[in-house]
């Protein structure tokens, strides 16, 4: 496919809300959401200009009904592009499915070394608080702007005749300048900033401050990316945007290893507020900025490659970028509101990091665990129920655009279905697991694994519940209703925010605790919420097939977890002393051993149960497989 034809494929069917896929945060009162893909946000980008085209989907259902009743007009010509579209469309999804898969195990092992470094110490709780800052305020103050209002017209340019140089070199300009503006002010306010939103203290608070100066330019660099990397995705140039990610990853883990040859682990040296020097800054926190620096640099070559010659340009009358603002001002109410109640949950997640008692951080969990184990719970959302939820809002914003509600039913209610086959089984795997996996990330100290796993257990509950609701949201945003979410947000984040400040007066050791807990509380009343509104518009989606269907995933699942809960026992599950408690690696064995026959138990039970959504998931993975084989 030439480049011309690329810039000129038609958009998908809908006039949907381009903020539909924005990151899960929007949809639910949770800080560390944002902290668990940081980039979730910037990667999962809009369906129109942004996601790989098959031939056909991307046009209204009146154009393929006029293609598919006059084939012999398209000529040879359209049905060489037709083919050509597929297998690029193809490789173009398998591509971005592979980069984001190498960034998030590489993320995983970012995970597991910064625990290495800094684990068990006070200047993990200052640092992850002071790292929840610029993901924050981008998202609350500029993720909303670029999303819904900049970044749909992005793709609305690319198919104008000069292929979109001029809207796009004045764009690009403007929302340089105002990254700039917003992370020069950012900066400047940094001590009020983090005072406000931190609970840290005397040495702790300054600390905090030193690593806001290195990690707040983050802020520029996360626009920069997102902006570039929607240009890229406009013309159908799509390999850039889903490494760059590896990137930011491998520089990351670099500079923490890098940290622990200088400074020492967590383990052999004991890193305190007291002890802590401007060099180990640099290198925990000047590395970690590096790394979102070079991924948004290496889209510079590929955005150059488009052949746009993009130069600065002023001037932004006429541009069109106020004909999505009545979305917009929905849609951006929703991330304030929602991003606002994060600043909250943050002080209230510090306030055990406040303490400098000696001893104090091996003894009481602070945000370190608790973003530890939302990386872990939000796992399975981020990688099931996104992808799954990007497939079915094609089907499900076609069927809105045609008023087919029975379709739109459909559509609905098998996302639902396929998600919570593998969502649940996520739940009780992650609390079953919550041990091994809490040790992954403790950098060895068996105290903080535990800490990462309690409130793993916790979080785990509200997991199935955190993706029935992005989903349900969806349904509304495939009907152009950006309102019925900004309201549903905005009793839930009510809801969030008393039961996060109900947290903050338990005691400090079950601080962390109790948030874990009202975020569970959320994530279980949003479908609630959300399925109120949406009956009221769209009627019965087969409440009772999802239910009964989700009864049989939860039996299956349980049986896979009370197995795998006697296969931990072998482990020393139940005896500080036991093998998997002992070290980093032999979580790791025990989390292969046991998770694998978990996974086997769980499928081989749903087969038994004739459970059909297994088969339409596992077929056509089998066949591949079986195609591949060299004997047949």
């Amino acid at each position: 496919m030439s480049n011309d034809e690329r810039v000129h494929i038609p958009p998908k069917p809908t006039a949907a809300p381009h903020s539909a896929f924005l990151q899960p945060s929007l949809d639910t009162s949770m800080l560390a959401a944002v902290q668990a893909s940081p980039l979730g946000a910037l990667q999962t980008t809009p369906p129109t200009g942004a996601m790989p085209m098959i031939a056909g989907e991307g046009r209204s259902p009146s154009s393929v009904g006029r293609l598919g009743g006059r084939k012999d007009t398209a000529g040879p010509g359209a049905t060489a592009a037709a083919k050509t579209a597929a297998p690029s469309a193809a490789r173009s999804s398998a591509t971005m499915a592979i980069g984001t898969l190498a960034s998030r195990i590489l993320g995983f092992v970012k995970g597991i070394v910064l625990g290495i470094a800094i684990a068990d110490t006070a200047i993990a709780n200052i640092f992850e608080g002071s790292n929840n800052l610029p993901n924050l305020i981008f998202l609350m103050l500029a993720g909303g702007v670029f999303n819904a209002v900049l970044i749909p017209q992005i793709a609305k340019a690319s198919r104008q005749a000069d292929h979109g140089t001029d809207f796009i070199s004045r764009l690009l300009t403007l929302g340089v300048m105002g990254l700039l503006a917003l992370t020069a002010i950012v900066l400047l306010l940094v001590s009020p900033i983090m005072g406000l939103s931190t609970s840290f203290e005397g040495e702790n608070l300054l600390l905090a401050i030193t690593f806001g100066l290195f990690l707040l330019p983050q802020i520029f660099f996360y626009g920069l990316f997102s902006l570039l990397g929607q240009v890229l995705n406009a013309h159908n140039s799509f390999k850039a945007y889903a490494w760059a990610p590896v990137i930011n990853n491998v520089v990351a883990i670099a500079g923490l290893l890098v940290f622990i040859f200088v400074a020492g682990s967590s383990k052999s040296t004991p890193h305190t507020v007291e002890n802590w020097t401007m060099a180990q800054t640099w290198m925990l926190a000047g590395t970690a900025t590096l790394g979102i620096v070079m991924q948004s640099a290496v889209l510079v070559i590929p955005v150059h490659r488009l052949g746009l010659n993009l130069r600065p340009k002023f001037g932004w009358r006429g541009t069109g970028l106020g004909s999505t603002a009545k979305v917009a001002v929905w849609t951006m109410g929703t991330m304030i509101i929602g991003n606002l109640s994060f600043i909250v949950i943050l002080r209230v997640a510090t306030i055990p990091g406040g303490d400098d008692a000696p001893g104090a951080a091996s003894t009481i969990p602070g945000i370190f665990a608790l973003n530890r184990a939302t990386e872990l719970y939000i796992m399975p959302h981020s990688i099931i129920a996104l992808s799954i939820a990007t497939v079915m809002f094609t089907a499900m914003a076609r069927a809105a655009a045609s008023k087919d509600l029975s379709a739109l039913r459909s559509s609905l209610g098998g996302a639902l279905r396929t998600t919570g086959m593998a969502t649940v089984f996520a739940a009780i795997a992650l609390l079953v697991l919550s041990g091994p996996f809490g040790m992954l990330f403790s950098g060895g100290h068996e105290n903080v694994g535990r800490q990462i796993a309690i409130t793993l257990s916790i979080l785990a509950i509200g997991a199935p519940f955190y993706s029935i609701n992005f989903i349900l949201n969806r349904a509304f945003y495939a009907q152009e209703n950006a309102r019925a979410p900004f309201v549903i947000q905005c009793i839930m984040v009510s809801i969030g925010m008393a039961s996060a400040l109900s947290a903050s007066l338990l005691p400090q050791e079950f601080i962390i605790y109790g948030l874990a807990a009202s975020y569970t509380l959320t994530n279980v009343l949003g479908p609630v919420v959300s399925h109120f509104f949406l009956k009221t518009k769209l009627g019965d989606y087969g409440g009772g097939t999802i239910m009964r269907a989700h009864m049989r995933f939860l039996a299956a699942a349980l049986l896979a977890g009370i197995a795998g809960e006697l296969l931990l026992r072998l482990f020393g599950s139940s005896s500080g002393a036991g093998f998997m408690w002992s070290s980093i690696s032999a979580s790791a064995v025990v989390l292969a051993i046991v998770g694998t026959a978990m996974a086997v138990i769980y499928v081989v039970t749903l087969k038994q149960l004739r459970v059909a959504e297994v088969d339409a998931l596992l077929n056509p993975v089998l066949a591949k497989v079986r195609g591949r084989l060299p004997f047949k």
